[in-house]
């Protein structure tokens, strides 16, 4: 037998996996990866690390498909990379499932073996949910962002939100400030006292323009159909990390933020084609495709900061891509 044995960060022992093996073999049961037996194991900075690392291997194959109606969609998105293997996210999103206290997003990852094409794991969606997107978001923030900054405004206040306060903090140490904007502002003071105390000072951002005018990075986190956050309002040198926005229709940003900042997106593959915050502005002639600098794999092949200047407004567009 070969026992594998996890640990949490306190050395307390929390999973144990036992596989039987033969001398001509090795039988490996498929892995469930729960979210409460992993979570505590997590460093972000590790987990931006590897999705850094990631886009040093071939270029990912992706393919898409939604179903259902508007409000409540089935997204599966599926990945081949050469090397690692075969990967399928199948979750639904149910706009009105917090209102029965239940999570907008359910579902699961399932992970193939790339020879033989087993099934290797199935991984809880909360886990690709709140990991990746937000290692998402922080690698596009450490490679486009300024470094020393210090406020951070977050739009929204659910699931993705909370990771997004965790990662920032985990991450980008000389923040002093992580406003929290959300249309019902007890939804932001209710994820504000879930969270706990911190060493950043944590606040309901009450006036959406003054907070938006004095950060130095923007994350949106909602399920907007139409914007919210205007260019109108964005001081040189902001940092607009954009995360809601997954579908056609869906935008969180007006065609004047989208036009007066530089645009990189996470994956090419996964925004230009389907994600409304760049195919409007693209239709409408507002922006073209090769407004869009850039991608993870462009930027993680430059040996120096993407960054111009000081003063320049830097626009990354996390997709959620199955890269």
């Amino acid at each position: 037998n070969i026992t594998i044995i996890l640990f949490n960060l306190d050395g307390i022992q929390c999973k144990r996996h036992i596989f039987k093996c033969n001398k001509t073999e090795t039988k490996m049961e498929t892995i469930h990866i729960g979210y409460d037996d992993t979570i505590s194991l997590l460093s972000w900075q590790k987990a931006v690390d590897a999705l850094r690392v990631g886009h040093l291997f071939p270029k990912a194959e992706i393919a898409d498909i939604f179903l259902g109606p508007k409000a409540a969609t089935l997204l599966n998105r599926a990945a081949y990379i050469e090397g690692l293997g075969y990967g399928v996210k199948a979750v639904t999103v149910v706009a009105d499932n917090p209102k029965k206290g239940l999570p907008t997003v359910q579902g699961a990852m399932m992970v193939y073996e790339p020879e033989s094409g087993k099934l290797k794991a199935i991984i809880d969606s909360r886990l690709i949910t709140e990991v990746k997107t937000a290692s998402d978001s922080i690698l596009g923030a450490q490679l486009l962002a300024r470094p020393k900054s210090k406020r951070l405004l977050i739009l929204g206040a659910g699931t993705v939100a909370e990771s997004l306060i965790r990662a920032y903090s985990s991450t980008f140490l000389g923040l002093e400030q992580i406003a929290i904007w959300s249309r019902k502002p007890e939804q932001a003071k209710s994820l504000i006292d879930r969270t706990g105390r911190t060493k950043i000072e944590l606040i309901v951002a009450d006036d959406l323009e003054k907070f938006a005018s004095e950060a130095d990075i923007i994350s949106t986190a909602t399920m907007a159909y139409e914007p919210i956050l205007m260019g109108e309002w964005i001081s040189p040198g902001t940092h607009i990390d954009l995360i809601g926005a997954f579908k056609a229709d869906m935008r969180e940003v007006n065609d004047n933020l989208i036009t007066c900042g530089t645009i990189y997106v996470d994956s090419r593959d996964t925004t230009i084609n389907h994600i409304g915050e760049l195919m409007i502005p693209i239709a409408a002639g507002i922006i073209n495709e090769k407004d869009i600098k850039g991608d993870f794999y462009d930027l993680i092949s430059m040996n120096h900061s993407a960054r111009t200047s000081e003063n320049e407004i830097t626009i990354f567009k996390n997709g959620g891509g199955a890269h």
